[in-house]
């Protein structure tokens, strides 16, 4: 069998030997060709405050030489700076962010704080810091480099050795939330010795999550501040739109106004050339603020980049509409195709069903080419124990495994890459996740591909139309909402059972104890500013409802309970409910709120680590969700009815006749039934009531109105109203992901002919999470760009009269009526031309 290195320089040789079409065409299936260059490696010198034992440690385990980025990266936080390093996958970020705080360590008295969004990737950098540990031996005063991971899997009695003897400490955001900030007394020696704060995959704190991260950081600083210790903090991130600032914002701390590359865009690492900055070789501060590196000084082979359309199926969906085989299906076809040629293929969805159908399905089709082949393909997704992880990750390493179908899990960061092609089944959600996936491809250097696949989804067909929105367009910056009351009121909480709150934690910068030099300042650097600037008013209110206790000394938490544990750093912060087997009493997991009656209603289908199950009850009085296992050949998506109130407008800009708007609303919803839809097709099955108690949701909006007389001109007939203001909510939906670091899943919308509240046709786009996620926001303030997007998918969809890939979703609540396809595009380009 060949390999990829055999596909010289033609893009579509690949596609040639796999027997798949070379033909660019609308008609598909190959829409779009793209070859991101080779790029050259870059490399520098050890920066001289290097102790010599570190680096005859790296040498030993295979670093020989440090790329350009990395030195960057590494003497800017020496100098004192807060570092943000977005490159490409497989990259080198962990080296550069650790050199400089394994540089102190070595010199004895130091210690160094790592967090990953997942256990997984802090086992692996685990493992690799224990290599090096190994080969560098006993340094400094301290007994060289002792790394340990302190999570919920780590046993009672090495907990005690860890917060005392490790001074290279591995964790997650929700154990530092409940297990070592609450007891920071405990870890008073880590603490007082803390040089350097390391994020990974800082990308993934976004939304709800990462302003949880942000306020769950500046509790972090403020306690390693009151043990005398003022750290660096180290990003490590694929690429983003402005890094420094969204990291700046992540950890609260000012950008800098210049740095290593600081008129240097991801996008144009290829060509950027540099070298290390030189520096004194000391370990002084210098704190001028966040500085990111993204010039890439790593090698990496070019990548053809394949924009691809599911195949046409045989039967015709609703109102016409040309069906299209299933994005599982397809993406099952292309992997089989690739492990039949030899390649080894990485095959991404969002979903950890998507990734079991995927492994089946192409285990089923390489049963008729070849029965050896189909012991080769396998799913990885998280719920797999870690000895299962370990021995799919090595087996795909040696090309044991020639395919594998994966969740964003083997995004990232975890040491899989060098891969012959990779394989995205739909659009992943951020321009940064979709390059971070594609950076896996590319083998020693050689040519690799990278399919994306574009499912039934107005903004992946966007994309298929519009490949300059994929290539050309910058990477998405990070949305997240630290004064969020919601999120920041049980961290202050939190913060305040930790250490009481003083004024000059909540104080606005420039207010004295704003900057807290005296109290927080390190010579040379920079005050940090205020953790909780700009929340004064919410430590207010939480003292008069009873939470907080004012002394003298400043505010205390009035409870007993944890403060910590109101914190739900990866929910909306209700429930959580309780999923049970009936059959034998085990608890499989649990559910948030939010999510647990459109996901865990009676007769649902529940996947939870690969099993499938059918809810049988739902208790809310008691938060019990019962199941049974099952392997039903169906799938169950609820229906849900809206009703939307206007709380407060912020801002108003006037469009002639129309107008847009933005501000606090509450959400009304209920679930009304439920559909079953077959496996593969979607094809629906049958159409279920159910009569669930409504939830409400007060959050932020963006909203059109339109009146009547505005929409006639625009050629929308009365009758056609409902229609078209429901179409172009679905489509505005599905492209708002385009310009904020949201999913569609993350925001909803309402639409209704006349508003109680405004007196008009209105369309609603509002956050999905209590108080805001900041995505109506930037939509607000790209309202024009966003409109342009989702009008130019609906006029250049083949379809009659609308399909999921233009105005149909797939989580409609009304089964997608009515629908007009064509007034909602004239209603949308009245828009256009009103705001000029």
């Amino acid at each position: 069998m060949t390999g990829a290195a055999d596909a010289g320089d033609d893009p579509l040789d690949l596609l040639r030997r796999a027997g798949l079409s070379t033909r660019v065409d609308e008609s598909g299936p190959l829409r779009h060709v793209r070859t991101l260059p080779a790029r050259t490696a870059r490399t520098a010198a050890w920066p001289e405050w290097v102790p010599e034992d570190l680096r005859a440690g790296y040498r030993q385990v295979g670093v020989s030489a440090l790329y350009t980025h990395q030195v960057r990266a590494a003497e800017a936080l020496h100098a004192g700076d807060d570092v943000i390093l977005a490159t490409g996958t497989a990259s080198g970020k962990s080296l550069g962010t650790q050199l400089a705080g394994l540089s102190a360590i070595c010199r004895g008295g130091a210690t160094m704080l790592y967090l990953s969004p997942t256990k997984a990737l802090a086992g692996d950098q685990l493992e690799a810091l224990s290599e090096l540990a190994e080969a560098t031996g006993p340094t400094g005063d301290d007994g060289g480099i002792r790394p340990a991971a302190y999570d919920g899997d780590t046993a009672v009695e090495e907990r005690a050795w860890i917060r005392q003897h490790a001074n290279v400490v591995l964790t997650n955001p929700d154990m530092l939330n409940v297990g070592i900030l609450p007891n920071h007394r405990g870890w008073a020696r880590f603490f007082a010795r803390l040089r350097c704060v390391i994020i990974d995959e800082a990308h993934s704190c976004r939304g709800i999550f990462g302003s949880h991260v942000a306020l769950l950081l500046r509790r972090l600083r403020r306690v390693a501040a009151h043990y005398g210790a003022h750290p660096v903090f180290a990003g490590a991130s694929a690429t983003s739109g402005d890094p420094a600032a969204s990291f700046a914002r992540l950890i609260g701390r000012p950008a800098a106004a210049g740095g290593p590359d600081d008129d240097a865009g991801a996008e144009d690492a290829e060509d950027a050339a540099g070298g290390a900055d030189a520096t004194d070789g000391t370990d002084a501060a210098g704190g001028s603020g966040v500085v990111a590196v993204t010039e890439d000084g790593s090698p990496h082979g070019p990548v053809d980049a394949y924009l691809w359309e599911s195949s046409v199926a045989e039967q015709t969906g609703d109102a016409g509409a040309p069906a299209r085989r299933s994005l599982t299906v397809e993406a099952a076809d292309v992997l089989t195709d690739m492990v039949v040629t030899g390649r080894r293929t990485l095959a991404f969805i969002a979903s950890r069903r998507g990734a079991e159908t995927i492994a089946r399905i192409t285990g089923e089709n390489l049963a008729d080419v070849d029965r050896a082949l189909t012991e080769r393909v396998s799913a990885y997704r998280s719920g797999y124990l870690t000895e299962e992880r370990r021995a799919l990750e090595e087996a795909l390493r040696t090309g044991r495994l020639l395919g594998v179908a994966s969740t964003p899990a083997l995004e990232l960061g975890i040491d899989i890459s060098g891969l012959d092609v990779v394989i995205i089944a739909g659009w992943p959600g951020t321009r940064a996740s979709f390059f971070q996936q594609l950076g896996r491809a590319g083998r020693d250097g050689q040519r690799g591909a990278a399919f994306f696949i574009a499912g039934d989804d107005p903004l992946d067909a966007y994309l298929l139309d519009h490949p300059e929105a994929i290539f050309d367009a910058a990477v998405e910056d990070s949305v997240i909402d630290p004064e969020n009351p919601h999120v920041a009121a049980p961290h202050l909480l939190a913060a305040a059972q930790e250490l009481p709150l003083v004024p000059a934690d909540a104080a606005e910068i420039g207010e004295t104890g704003a900057e807290t030099g005296a109290a927080h300042g390190t010579p040379g650097r920079p005050a940090d500013p205020a953790p909780f600037a700009g929340l004064r008013w919410l430590v207010d209110a939480l003292t008069e409802q009873g939470h907080l206790r004012r002394r003298p000394r400043g505010w205390f938490f009035a409870h007993e309970a944890s403060a910590a544990g109101w914190v739900k750093l990866r929910s909306d912060g209700g429930g959580p409910y309780t999923i049970i087997d009936a059959e034998d009493g085990t608890i499989i997991g649990d559910i948030g709120a939010g999510q647990v009656q459109p996901q865990a209603h009676p007769g649902a289908v529940y996947v939870h680590q690969g099993r499938t199950y059918v809810v049988e009850d739902l208790d809310q009085d008691a938060a019990l969700v019962l199941v049974t296992p099952a392997s039903p050949p169906f799938y169950t998506q609820a229906r849900e009815t809206t009703s939307i109130e206007v709380l407060g407008t912020d801002t108003s800009v006037d469009w002639g006749r129309f107008a847009l708007h933005s501000g606090a609303v509450e959400v009304t919803s209920a679930v009304v039934g439920f559909q079953r839809k077959a496996l593969g097709s979607s094809e629906v099955l049958s159409d279920e009531p159910l009569e669930l108690p409504p939830s409400t949701l007060r959050t932020q909006a963006v909203w059109i109105t339109a009146p009547e007389t505005a929409l006639a001109a625009a050629g929308v007939i009365p009758e056609h109203i409902p229609g078209a203001l429901h179409a172009a909510e679905h489509a505005m939906i599905g492209l708002l992901p385009l310009i904020a670091s949201c999913d569609r899943w993350d925001i909803g919308g309402v639409s209704t002919a006349l508003h109680a509240d405004t007196e008009q046709p209105t369309i609603f786009v509002y956050d999905g999470h209590p108080g805001g996620a900041g995505f109506a926001e930037r939509g607000h303030a790209a309202a024009v760009e966003w409109i342009r997007a989702t009008a130019a998918t609906i006029r250049g969809c083949g379809c009659e009269a609308g399909c999921p890939s233009c105005v149909q979703s797939p989580k409609c609540g009304n089964k997608n009526s009515p629908l007009e396809k064509t007034a909602a595009l004239h209603l949308l380009e009245a828009l256009l031309e009103a705001a000029g």
